[in-house]
């Protein structure tokens, strides 16, 4: 399988009525073919059953670098954690400029390298929006997939967040929001209620942003407690 074919699959099943909805969910379609994530899934399926690691690692380079939404997401599909390097990641993550890209490159590909966690305190700390929103989409997917990380990690997570909820963009505070109810919901009783803390914080406060992330986080996790208490009766 090639680029070129690959590039003529996505234009025979992409529709301009996908790019609509794509845009409607706020989805940067300036470079999109109008393929749907099923489709695109199903491409890397089929790579990941005929390719050796090396071979999807370089195929993956070169997908990205053709900048089409669809070529991206499947470069982050196939590509192998092992063999991603910082330079890499630092690259990719700069390249960013839509959600579902950045969330899905995380989610699927760079949330499960060894200096995961390191780029996401990294990242967290930068000015650039989507830069700093990897950082945070980061820590909400380690939260999920990887259990072997310790409790002083997130801890170090929770801190982090509490003093970036006050940042307005709507690509940042959504990523910060999610990092804080991750945390809280998928870990432990210990985590959990040191991020309702946070979220308790968070939603006395005066800024209207931080109050925002505050209260979203704390009333879904305080349902979700609600929810297991009555599963436990």
């Amino acid at each position: 399988m090639n680029i070129k074919e690959i590039i003529k699959y996505f234009k025979s099943v992409g529709t301009e009525r996908n790019r609509q909805g794509q845009a409607r969910f706020g989805i940067d379609i300036s470079r999109s073919l109008g393929v749907s994530q099923p489709e695109i899934r199903s491409k890397a399926k089929e790579i990941k059953r005929n390719l050796s690691e090396k071979d999807r690692h370089g195929l993956a380079l070169k997908l990205w670098d053709l900048g089409y939404r669809e070529t991206m997401l499947l470069a982050a599909m196939i590509d192998v954690p092992e063999l991603v390097t910082k330079k890499q990641m630092d690259k990719w993550v700069r390249d960013f400029n839509s959600w579902d890209v950045c969330d899905t490159t995380c989610g699927d590909l760079l949330d499960k390298t060894s200096f995961a966690v390191e780029k996401a305190l990294e990242y967290a700390n930068s000015e650039k929006e989507f830069v700093k929103r990897t950082g945070f989409v980061l820590m909400a997917w380690l939260s999920v997939h990887n259990k072997e990380l310790s409790n002083k990690i997130f801890v170090q997570f929770l801190k982090i967040i509490k003093n970036s909820a006050d940042d307005e963009r709507n690509f940042v505070k959504k990523a910060v929001n999610w990092a804080l109810r991750q945390i809280g919901k998928s870990r432990n009783v210990y985590l959990y209620k040191e991020a309702l803390k946070v979220a308790d914080d968070l939603r006395g406060r005066e800024g209207k942003t931080e109050r925002w992330v505050g209260s979203n986080a704390h009333n879904e996790l305080v349902t979700m407690e609600k929810k297991l208490s009555i599963q436990g009766d």
